[in-house]
């Protein structure tokens, strides 16, 4: 069981500690600044955003950090039960996303957890985003296929 919660655990801190040092990094280049690359098809800028992944859920910044902190929770609680090495790093890699946001919307706001997270990649099309988001979408989609796969 340590075994387990060492992995995933590692994994979720090595996207909190990236993400967090990309979010300072957009904080102090992109801020008015932004860039592009590819003709517009990538580009980087500083975006605060008060909602949910991908700029959803505008103003709902305090549920869904309520949300993140459940889900959080969940995979804890999974964790206790033995997983497929690819399982673990995808939860990892769920809570890792989970705390790195959670992180801006503890240190960001005015209230608890009401923080705006900061954004900084753009895709042209989908909507700004961080690596926190990037993780949590990567970890899904390949809980999916992994459930697919193993049905």
């Amino acid at each position: 069981m340590i075994r387990r919660y060492a992995t995933a655990l590692g994994v979720a801190a090595a996207v909190v500690t990236v993400d967090l040092l990309t979010k300072r990094y957009a904080a102090t280049q992109f801020r008015g600044d932004p860039v592009e690359f590819l003709g517009g098809f990538l580009g980087f800028t500083y975006v605060e955003n008060p909602g949910g992944a991908f700029g959803s859920f505008r103003g709902g910044g305090t549920v869904i950090a309520v949300a993140a902190i459940v889900v959080t929770g969940f995979v804890l609680f999974a964790l206790s039960r033995p997983r497929p090495r690819g399982e673990l790093l995808a939860l990892g890699m769920v809570v890792g996303g989970a705390v790195g946001n959670l992180v801006d919307r503890f240190a960001r706001g005015d209230g608890l957890i009401d923080g705006a997270v900061i954004d900084w990649i753009n895709l042209w099309f989908i909507p700004t985003f961080n690596i926190a988001d990037a993780s949590v979408s990567v970890a899904v989609a390949l809980l999916v296929l992994h459930a697919w796969w193993n049905r």
